[in-house]
């Protein structure tokens, strides 16, 4: 692509157009100088633990035949690359890759919130699938088609990756993706140059204070979804039940989105009531005038939420509404999402994904409902994360769980015993085994007729990050393994 042509896409760029620009040919995107290859463009981002500008010169020995950089970074002449200024280096990046790539699926929606994000993003796909559409989902689960799932780690990749998978994606005949937007992506400029058909909001509570100063700037990093992102006029759908509905409803209507509503006060859909049948919950809603019965085949009430938000999103893009409560009829659960593992002495054993305060409570308050005898929760905190939240869910496990066992989760370079230290200050009673095989053996192997183990934090996550090594570790497996070896 011409260079010309590729900074068209930019929104606001310090520079005067020049004839020889159009002779320059691009030939890739990157802010990685380790990456930078003849003909790339390369895009000084700002970061921190490093600054791209420091990288320019190599850059520039590499082949880069155009630098993007911020208009106050001091760079040393060179007549090898073109110099663009601009004022944000990260939102550039994200509209020029956009650019780069081009193709995207006709349909894009996008959900943003701390909890419920993969659930509602997978459960769209699904409800576009059963609609007849080629359809797509993005996030913390990596990318998964009807024909299977790529597994990633980031909830949103960064824009280089994230545009050449969605125009890798169009290529592909996927004409409905549905994604996560994360409150890093969006403070990031990361979604940039996606072309959003409708977006979506789940709740809010405390995450990512490490990232984030304080709630205000996490709800703001959200709220980007809403006032930059997505255009007025522009579908948005907002679960009435979940923490700052009415906040992202009025950042919602001052933006002059078309707002739709789920939940007990949706006027969207309406949750009207829910019965539990065996491991599956009967929904009454109500739509357009007209109610439906829906049986769910997910237990939990956020699981409510999150399908009533994702049917919400294939509504507001046009689907046809009967269509749509069928296919929550048929629903199938992401993978460490209140996910079922088994059963011993008819006791359950479930893992779910929470590891922050609201999440945590709501796993613990979705498995209450089917527990005759105990509920035994299993649970710990990540290591180089916001420490606040560790007396917060210690205080929390103990009240909503019968029992509680604190163990080791993604200790990272912290002191293991120093992070169970600060649950455990908090969690009267709780017992204490570091090592998470072993925790999850014990909370097993006291099963009786009627508990239900929670075992929580780590979800579909297949890895234990201990120091700076990811060591092989599924909270799946350990569990399959106690079952087996309880029946021998």
């Amino acid at each position: 692509m011409w260079l010309c042509e590729l900074l068209d896409a930019l929104k606001e760029v310090d520079r005067i157009r020049k004839p020889d620009l159009a002779s320059i040919s691009v030939t890739g995107i990157t802010a990685d100088s380790r990456d930078v290859k003849p003909g790339f463009l390369f895009v000084a981002i700002p970061g921190t633990k490093a600054d791209g500008s420091q990288f320019i010169a190599e850059a520039v020995a590499k082949g880069a035949v155009a630098i993007v950089a911020n208009t106050a970074v001091v760079i040393a002449h060179s007549d090898a690359a073109k110099i663009i200024r601009v004022e944000e280096p990260r939102r550039a990046l994200s509209e020029l890759a956009a650019r780069f790539y081009g193709a995207q699926p006709k349909t894009i929606a996008a959900t943003t919130g701390t909890s419920g994000k993969t659930s509602v993003a997978e459960f769209t796909r699904q409800i576009f699938a059963h609609c007849g559409r080629a359809s797509a989902s993005l996030g913390t689960i990596g990318i998964v088609t009807s024909k299977g799932a790529v597994y990633g780690s980031l909830t949103t990749p960064d824009p280089v990756t994230l545009h050449r998978t969605i125009a890798e994606l169009a290529a592909g005949g996927i004409t409905h993706l549905a994604m996560e937007a994360s409150s890093h992506g969006l403070d990031q400029h990361r979604l940039d140059g996606v072309r959003l058909t409708a977006g979506a909001f789940t709740n809010l509570g405390r995450d990512h204070m490490d990232y984030h100063p304080d709630v205000a700037h996490y709800f703001a990093s959200k709220m980007r979804l809403f006032n930059h992102l997505l255009q007025p006029g522009q579908p948005v759908v907002i679960n009435t039940d979940g923490a700052y509905a009415s906040e992202a409803e009025t950042v919602a209507r001052a933006r002059g989105l078309n707002v739709l509503t789920v939940g007990t006060r949706g006027t969207c859909v309406q949750l009207k009531g829910v019965t539990l049948e065996g491991f599956a919950q009967v929904l009454q809603l109500s739509h357009g005038g007209k109610d439906y019965a829906v049986k769910l085949p997910l237990v939990g009430a956020y699981q409510v939420e999150n399908a009533l938000v994702a049917a919400g999103l294939a509504l507001a893009t046009g689907e046809n509404p009967d269509t749509v409560m069928t296919a929550l009829s048929q629903l199938t659960g992401v993978k460490g999402r209140l996910e079922i593992i088994g059963n011993r002495n008819g006791g359950l054993v479930i893992v779910d994904y929470a590891h922050k305060p609201e999440a945590l409570t709501a796993a613990l308050e979705a498995c209450r409902p089917f527990v005759t005898g105990k509920l035994i929760c299993v649970f710990g905190c990540g290591g180089d994360r916001d420490r606040g939240k560790r007396p917060i869910m210690g205080e929390l496990a103990v009240k909503n769980a019968d029992v509680v066992i604190v163990t080791d989760d993604n200790p990272r370079t912290e002191q293991p015993a120093a992070i169970r230290a600060e649950i455990l200050a908090a969690a009267p009673g709780a017992r204490e085994i570091g090592d998470r095989a072993a925790a999850i053996q014990a909370a097993v192997s006291t099963i009786q007729p009627g508990d239900v183990v929670l075992v929580a934090g780590k979800g579909h996550e297949t890895g234990q990050i201990v120091g700076t090594v990811t060591l092989p570790f599924s909270d799946q497996e350990v569990i399959t393994k106690a079952l087996v070896a309880d029946h021998l």
